[in-house]
This record gives structure tokens, C-alpha cells and sequence, in this order.
């Protein structure tokens, strides 16, 4: 087996500091808003009160990533109606999509509520997930990515701060509501990382995984929240494709493609906005094992073998992205 080298000496947050401080220089040409928070938190508006677009998402999107990953559009999906996506990569993807991308920090006070994103996870250190991925990073400045349509409240601003030790001046975040064209191309930038989070699901070993490359289609962004974030993931799960590289037994590549696409879950069969409301709302009462990709391929690195599974539905994606 080939040895992959350890993680702790990469910095997401250093990694990702020219990629934000960039996006900072080119607000006005990727229509971004930046203003001071009272606290001295800079905040980044992409879908506001601003128009942002695709290109700041792809851009945030990377920043999710912890400078790790690479995101680009593509014309090229095997789909009728909708044959624009993301294709998306990353150096480490354990490290790239976990232990930076991933949407599992919840900040919350009083009626606001998002999930945070992006490098300053690793050093907060919220998560579980972390003690698993035997990740921590360190740094003086750092960035957080929330789909939220409004600024977060002073409190939250401050609960950042004491989590990472990082004062607010040195706080960049990164607002990108799901009704926006940024928000909907960052998160649908996720689909690499939605597959990995369900081999964590599956227990599979992460230090089997070497690399990994997918690609999902972007819908429509929808004025109405809950019809948006239905079509971002209904993005992933009809229409996401991912190709994983890993190094284990045969036996454990062909279980890891059978088990890992969507249509393996209990819940797979109609859009998520629909499977959303059948359980008032409640993201814990849906089956974990339907957040995956449409359709897999597990190449084993160990004997040069391939296992596919799954397949695309593009009824679905049709009925879902307002066709």
C-alpha cells in the first residue's frame, strides 16, 4: 500500500487566506458586497443585497475547501435540460472536503441559524468529526462560509471568536443565501465532499481513500428557501457523479460502490424539498444514507480493478429544477 503523508502539516486557513484576500480585491467585479461589522468582523455579501453570480460561488467555493480543492464549470453533463455543472477536485480530499468544505458547525442565536463552513472549523474544533480525521489547524486569521440571508448577530460574531481565539478584526465571513446564483454553485460545489461525509457514514476507512474528482449539475436558484435548498441537493442526489480512488480488498471497493449511491437509501425516490416536508422539517428524521451522489465509481488502486453503481434520474431532476 502507498503511503499518504500526514496531514497536520497543511494549514487550510493559510492556504486559503490569498484565495479570500483575492476575493476581497475583486468584490466590485464579481458584484460582492463588503462592508465592517460593528465588531470589526469582515463581512462578505454574495446574494444579498448584491447580485453576486457563478464565478464568486466557484471562487467561494474553493475557499470552502481550505485552498485545496479546485472547482470549474463545465457544458459537458449528460442531461437534456441541464448540461451546465461543477466539476470539482482536491489535492486531499479528506482534509479539502472534511476537514474544511463540510456545513457541520451550528451557530446559532435567538431566530438566527446557519451552519458554518470552511477553515476556521479546524481550528474551532466543534465537531467530532476532527477526532476522527485527527485534523487541527492553528492560525491568527481565518474565514467562515454560512448560507444565510442575513448578517449573523453580534453574539454569534463573538462565539467565533472565543471557539477559534481569533479576534473579530482578523474574522472573515462569507454570506451566501441559497437563493443566490453564488450560494447555489457553492454548495452544490459539495458533491465530492457529500460522497466522502457518506463513506464516513459507512465507516469505511478515510486512510484508504487516496483521491477523488465529481461532478454535479447547477439548477435554478429559487426565490422560495425551501424549493431552493430542495434543488441543490436534488443536484447531487439525481445528477451527481463521483469517481473515488482508493487502496483496500476487492471485496470492500465493490460493497463501498454498492452501498454508497443515494438510490441505496430508504428515502431516495422523490425530490428532497418533498421528502423535507413529509417529515415536518426535521433533517434528523431523514435517512443519513440518502445524502450521496447519484451514481459511483470505486477504482481500487490496490489491483486495478473498477465497481460501479447507481445512475443519474433526470425525471427527477426535471420535476425538482422547475423543467
Amino acid at each position: 500500500m502507498i503511503d499518504i503523508q500526514p496531514t497536520n502539516s497543511i494549514s487550510v486557513n493559510q492556504l486559503a487566506q490569498p484565495l479570500v484576500v483575492a476575493l476581497l480585491n475583486d468584490a466590485a467585479t464579481l458584484n460582492l458586497g463588503i462592508s465592517k461589522h460593528n465588531s470589526g468582523a469582515i463581512i462578505v455579501d454574495a446574494g444579498i443585497d448584491v447580485a453576486g453570480g457563478l464565478e464568486a460561488g466557484r471562487r467561494i467555493a474553493e475557499i470552502c475547501m481550505g485552498g485545496l480543492g479546485q472547482v470549474t464549470f463545465t457544458q459537458q453533463l449528460p442531461f437534456k435540460h441541464w448540461p451546465t455543472g461543477v466539476q470539482v477536485s482536491a489535492k486531499r480530499p479528506v482534509l479539502a472536503c472534511l476537514g474544511s468544505q463540510y456545513a457541520g458547525w451550528t451557530l446559532s442565536y435567538e431566530k438566527f441559524f446557519s451552519l458554518g463552513s470552511g477553515p476556521a472549523r479546524s481550528i474551532a474544533q466543534r465537531e467530532d468529526l476532527f477526532k476522527d480525521i485527527d485534523y487541527k489547524d492553528t492560525a491568527k486569521k481565518t474565514v467562515l462560509v454560512l448560507e444565510a440571508d442575513r448578517v449573523p448577530p453580534l453574539e454569534v460574531i463573538e462565539k467565533v471568536a472565543r471557539d477559534t481565539l481569533i479576534n473579530p478584526e482578523n474574522l472573515t465571513f462569507i454570506l451566501t443565501p441559497t437563493r443566490s446564483l453564488a450560494g447555489t454553485v457553492q454548495i452544490v460545489a459539495r458533491v465530492l465532499e457529500v460522497a466522502l461525509h457518506k463513506l464516513h457514514t459507512l465507516h469505511f476507512p478515510l486512510n484508504q481513500l487516496v483521491d477523488g474528482i465529481a461532478s454535479a449539475p447547477l439548477p435554478s436558484p429559487s426565490s422560495d428557501f425551501l424549493t431552493g435548498m430542495g434543488r441543490t441537493n436534488d443536484a447531487i442526489l439525481f445528477g451527481g457523479f463521483v469517481h473515488l480512488f482508493v487502496q483496500c480488498s476487492d471485496e470492500a471497493a465493490k460493497k463501498l460502490a454498492a452501498d454508497l449511491p443515494s438510490s441505496a437509501s430508504k428515502d431516495y425516490g422523490k425530490p428532497f424539498a418533498q421528502v423535507f416536508k413529509e417529515v415536518n422539517m426535521d433533517f434528523y428524521q431523514i435517512d443519513p444514507l440518502l445524502f450521496s451522489p447519484a451514481k459511483v465509481a470505486i477504482t481500487n488502486l490496490t489491483t486495478g480493478n473498477s465497481y460501479f453503481a447507481g445512475a443519474f434520474d433526470e425525471d427527477l431532476l426535471n420535476q425538482s429544477f422547475g423543467a
